[in-house]
């Protein structure tokens, strides 16, 4: 039954997958004995955290270094360290290093009060067992992640020890290795520090009910549903597309990957119906890309957010709303507009599954989904026990249908897939953990907030473009998770020093941050869903920024307007700002479409452009002549059309 719930891929879209998300290259392991081995650690994984998720944990080193101890242990024995190495057996050394990790984690079990009550003076075992560790998080974070990420953390690293040796504003006392060492491993600043910490809590255990929810059937609810509702519309497979992704990208936060399962099956239909292949790719791209950006799970972010700044995930998800919200809406103006001006069709009723139908076989998975959104929104429980107890129901609603029922192999299935999802993002986490411990030792992020705000000259606006391009930099390549942290740690104290609030400071970073998948030279997103769509790399990137143009300019609203996070707002200024916005947002997607019942004229296009940025700053008057272009725009447009006898279509 758990193979029917499963989206399968086809061999272009696996190797596609395998190219572009180094996650989907593990091994599949023939001794029999190993890959049970390989099975009963990943479920034992999962059933720890499950159980410590609702009877407590052990004390903080011991229950982070045994997660990253179990996480290192299946990366050497499911990743090989190279392509030209066996993907069907595990070599001796990954025997060797997969010992070596459960020795970090054993002598810390052994030694933790030792290791508390010497008061951050290393003895020379915990130095030892310290430079093991670090070794082992570099060199699983190169096979999962690629180069990277742990170039940057040996970068970070040999600043931490010769900082002392340059000159300007980067300078710093410079550290021992001994010193370095001893705060990655038996301190909570470094390896086993607050990335690891989320990691090991609340990721683990969203991570696990996504997926007990694709094991149940919940991604072909979501393509179902999607498609009984936007499917008939015009250029319905793009909707279905954003839709679709934009519901699963939040969950699994997991762009590449949303991007080939989702888009294996959107990406023909969009192009059957008349879409570029470039376009096809960019829509898919796009809105799997911005799931991470849309609550309630936020692909986990939000919980780290929350943990980094002290608030409620309650708040952090509300401020997020709005702004994902009116990310998607410009990229459904652009599609909608595309389909009407290429004359695109949507999917004939009588090839369309109906709402009744599709609610009638899973429309129960729905239901899980509400019972988070009430115990994080309105229980007062804590996230952790709230996950644990939303997988319970998640189980239980599961078995009220034959279409979505699990075995008792399918339990054990989604818990091992699981702790084997988990992997990357928490490996992902403990070489940040590096970055981020040299970056607090040395103060690295606080000199390089500086030198963004002395380069940007107190110029708010300045500032915020060049915090905007360093994110997007530091982004290239890297999973969103990692990204944010890397980001929130060096790029948002630039805008935090210039009186911003810390949330819209984080939420600013994350935003771009996460682009950098569709950003050119390296968006790893868009690359590919044009391997998916048989495109242009390059092309479809372009497009990709195209479509999410509205991502680019949100966040810059919310800086100046912190009305768009809903933060100490009235309702009134909160429907002003949100009705402005939308405006805006539309705007900018017929400016960058340059269609609006006819082709509009460059000029007319360069003036929508310039009104839609109008409403990002809160000014009344701006307002107004914001929506006077666009009331004008649409005259203008409409005499146009009547002109040229072209019907008016909406």
């Amino acid at each position: 039954m758990s193979t029917t719930n499963e989206p399968t891929l086809d061999p272009n879209a696996q190797a596609v997958l395998e190219k572009y998300d180094k996650e989907s290259c593990f091994r599949t392991v023939q001794n029999k004995g190993i890959k049970w081995f390989i099975s009963a650690l990943a479920i034992s994984l999962s059933l720890y955290h499950l159980y410590t998720s609702y009877f407590g944990m052990p004390v903080t080193l011991v229950h982070r270094s045994l997660h990253v101890a179990v996480v290192l242990a299946l990366i050497f024995l499911l990743y090989p360290a190279s392509k030209k190495m066996s993907r069907s057996r595990v070599h001796w050394s990954d025997i060797l290093l997969t010992l070596g990790a459960f020795s970090t984690t054993i002598y810390m079990m052994v030694e933790h009060t030792a290791i508390y009550s010497r008061g951050g003076i290393p003895s020379q075992m915990d130095l030892v067992f310290g430079v093991i560790l670090v070794v082992l998080v570099i060199e699983a974070a190169r096979r999962i992640t690629g180069w990277a990420l742990p170039l940057m953390s040996v970068i970070f690293l040999v600043y931490g020890l010769y900082g002392r040796e340059l000159s300007g504003i980067f300078r710093h006392r410079g550290y021992h290795w001994e010193d370095i060492v001893n705060y990655m491993y038996v301190t909570t600043e470094g390896i086993f520090g607050t990335a690891i910490g989320v990691s090991a809590t609340y990721i683990f255990l969203f991570i696990l009910f996504g997926s007990f929810l694709a094991k149940s059937g919940m991604g072909q609810l979501f393509n179902d549903l999607a498609m009984a509702i936007a499917g008939q519309t015009k250029g319905g497979p793009a909707k279905v597309s954003v839709i679709a992704s934009g519901f699963l990208g939040s969950i699994n936060g997991a762009a590449v990957a949303n991007v080939v399962t989702t888009g294996s099956f959107t990406i023909p239909l969009m192009k059957k119906i008349g879409y570029t292949r470039e376009f096809a790719g960019a829509v898919e791209a796009s809105a799997s890309v911005g799931g991470q950006i849309l609550p309630p799970v936020m692909g986990a972010a939000a919980f780290i957010m929350a943990e980094v700044l002290g608030m409620p995930y309650r708040d952090i998800a509300i401020a997020a709303l709005l702004p994902a919200l009116l990310f998607y809406l410009g990229i459904i103006v652009q599609i909608h507009l595309r389909a009407t001006k290429d004359g695109l069709k949507g999917i004939s009723r009588e090839n369309l599954p109906r709402v009744r139908q599709v609610m009638k076989e899973r429309g129960h998975l729905l239901v899980p989904l509400l019972f988070l959104m009430y115990m994080l929104f309105f229980s007062g429980k804590t996230i952790i026990y709230s996950a644990f107890l939303t997988i319970i129901v998640t189980v239980a609603v599961a078995m009220l249908h034959p279409t979505t029922r699990l075995t008792l192999r399918d339990f054990l299935e989604a818990l091992e897939d699981g702790a084997r999802t988990a992997v990357p993002v928490a490996i992902a986490c403990a070489a940040v953990g590096i970055i981020v411990g040299v970056a607090t030792l040395t103060g690295f992020g606080l000199k390089l907030a500086n030198g963004i705000v002395l380069l940007g000259g107190q110029s708010l606006f300045l500032t915020l473009v060049f915090t905007m391009v360093a994110c997007i930099v530091l982004g290239m390549g890297l999973p969103s998770i990692p990204t944010y942290i890397i980001t929130a740690t060096i790029a948002a104290p630039a805008l935090v020093e210039l009186g911003i609030q810390p949330l819209v400071a984080h939420l600013f970073v994350f935003y771009f941050g996460i682009f950098a998948n569709i950003t050119p030279p390296v968006a790893l997103a868009s690359f590919a869903a044009a391997g998916i769509s048989g495109g242009d790399q390059m092309k479809t990137g372009m497009m990709s920024m195209k479509l999410s143009i509205a991502g680019f300019i949100v966040p810059y609203i919310f800086v100046y307007n912190n009305a768009l996070l809903l933060i100490n707002t009235t309702f009134l200024e909160g429907t002003i700002v949100t009705l402005t916005s939308i405006v805006g947002v539309t705007m900018l997607g017929v400016a960058a479409e340059g269609h609006l019942f006819t082709r509009i004229h460059w000029l007319l296009r360069i003036l929508l452009g310039s009104g839609a940025l109008l409403f990002m700053n809160p000014n009344m008057v701006q307002d107004i002549v914001g929506f006077g272009i666009a009331i004008l725009a649409v005259a203008l447009q409409w005499m146009k059309a009547k002109r040229e006898n072209i019907p008016i279509e909406i």
